[in-house]
């Protein structure tokens, strides 16, 4: 699998997909190269990380010619996933989507863009807003009444339009140089789904809620993901790069002395999910990342959320590399590059998680310090071992994380997260070689297509 992942490029040419700056593939699924239509239809392989558990994950692999597209646009990707966007959710037909270009979730049906002043209620100004609910007039209570209402039926408008809803037995598989842009995929009570090679840009909140009791000093809070999945199991997400694109949030405003964040997470696991893989992702320059559980409460999400992640670039990205709550989340063979202003941590250990983090690579800048690459949302225990750290210009060595983390903080966290994971496809690498791997190989067009 690896060489042939490493002599991906010249697979594609051999075998008629379009490199990097060719002409665009052709519309007509008669007209796919012989690696598209294979890399398409190709399942999970077995004991590959958690979605491999029971009868693994193929997605859209059994769908017919009738169920198999290429889309260019919002309008036809909806159309490939069933028609109708408020019930596509529940279509359990095998589909087979290939996206050939830019789908941008702000289009029209007829591609023309909408804005976000297109979206927002009448009766919403964010200008208004501000001056109804800053600190200094409102006080730290959340907002209410109706300018609150009006920003609640605009988000209610932008998720109509940006948040695409996936069914069961769904492969979504981008050709060369795909994009998704402003939009959410949600995968909710759909299981047995594949998203492979995409790359997932500026998924973007035009409402943004004050939530002034997030914290000791308030924060903005965004509604979408890149990809969220939701009360759904057997999930494979891989090859996929996920970004802000040139709207990152460090771009925005500050109001009541708080980021105006406009995104959320790239690849959310939450409401009793399990059983997802996520491998050979690129996740660049982004701030929140993956949440494993969004509840403190024990209840349903206890025994669920089992996730595995392996390698996985993590790059200049700030917090949540995942945050865990509840699950079993086995952490392999990843590399992170850390740091600049704004990183927080890597590892958040929350209630009742279970993360087993190996043989994992982490290139930190001089100014972050290994005992900061885990934090205590919490958590009782994780296990991990086989770190290796470069800090700076220094020589790269063995770290053992949890020493670190215990030594700097108080109340230390245990080091058995009580159980091993049995479900890897191949063995684990030696973490001086995952940068080696990772760096040229994760992320969207490295496979043959």
């Amino acid at each position: 699998m690896r060489r042939i992942l490493a002599g991906a490029t010249v697979i594609a040419l051999l075998l008629g997909a379009s490199p990097a700056g060719a002409a665009a593939p052709p519309a007509d699924t008669d007209r796919l190269s012989w690696s598209a239509r294979h890399l398409g239809r190709q399942a999970l392989p077995e004991r590959d990380g958690w979605a491999a558990e029971g009868a693994g994950t193929t997605g859209g692999s059994a769908a017919t010619p009738e169920r198999t597209r290429v889309v260019r646009s919002r309008a036809e990707l909806v159309a490939a996933l069933g028609g109708d966007n408020a019930s596509n959710a529940t279509d359990a037909t095998p589909k087979l989507i290939y996206v050939d270009g830019t789908v941008d979730g702000f289009d029209r049906p007829d591609g023309t863009p909408l804005s976000c002043a297109e979206l927002a209620d009448p009766a919403y100004r964010l200008d208004a807003y501000l001056a109804a609910y800053d600190p200094a007039v409102w006080g730290r209570v959340p907002p209410t009444g109706p300018l609150e209402e009006a920003r609640v039926r605009s988000v209610t408008n932008q998720t109509r339009q940006t948040q695409i809803n996936v069914g069961p037995n769904t492969s979504i598989v981008g050709l060369r140089g795909a994009r998704l842009t402003g939009l959410t995929l949600m995968i909710d009570r759909a299981s047995n789904v594949i998203v492979r090679n995409l790359t997932l840009v500026d998924a973007r909140d035009c409402f943004p809620a004050w939530s002034p009791t997030d914290g000791e000093a308030g924060n903005w809070n965004s509604q979408y993901d890149q990809i969220s999945v939701r009360r759904s199991e057997n999930v494979w997400v891989d090859h996929n790069t996920f970004s802000d694109g040139d709207n990152p949030d460090r771009a925005q405003p500050v109001y009541f002395g708080r980021p105006y964040q406009v995104h959320d997470g790239s690849l959310d696991v939450t409401h009793t999910a399990s059983l997802v893989t996520a491998s050979w992702n690129s996740f660049v320059g982004r701030d929140k990342l993956m949440l494993i559980g969004s509840s403190n409460t024990v209840g349903p999400d206890v025994g669920r959320l089992k996730v595995t992640l392996h390698h996985n670039l993590f790059d200049r990205v700030l917090q949540r590399l995942p945050r865990v709550r509840f699950g079993q989340v086995d952490v392999y063979n990843n590399h992170y590059r850390l740091g600049g202003d704004g990183f927080q941590y890597a590892l958040g250990v929350g209630v009742q998680s279970a993360i087993y983090a190996q043989n994992n690579f982490f290139t930190l800048d001089a100014t972050v310090d290994p005992g900061d690459l885990l934090y205590d949302w919490g958590g009782t225990a994780l296990t991990e071992r086989g770190s290796w750290v470069r800090r700076g210009s220094g020589p790269a060595r063995p770290v053992d994380l949890l020493a670190a983390y215990n030594a700097a903080h108080d109340p230390d966290l245990g080091s058995d997260a009580g159980w091993t994971p049995t479900l890897r496809r191949d063995p684990v690498l030696p973490a001086p070689l995952v940068p080696l791997l990772v760096g040229p190989l994760a992320g969207t067009d490295r496979l043959p297509i």
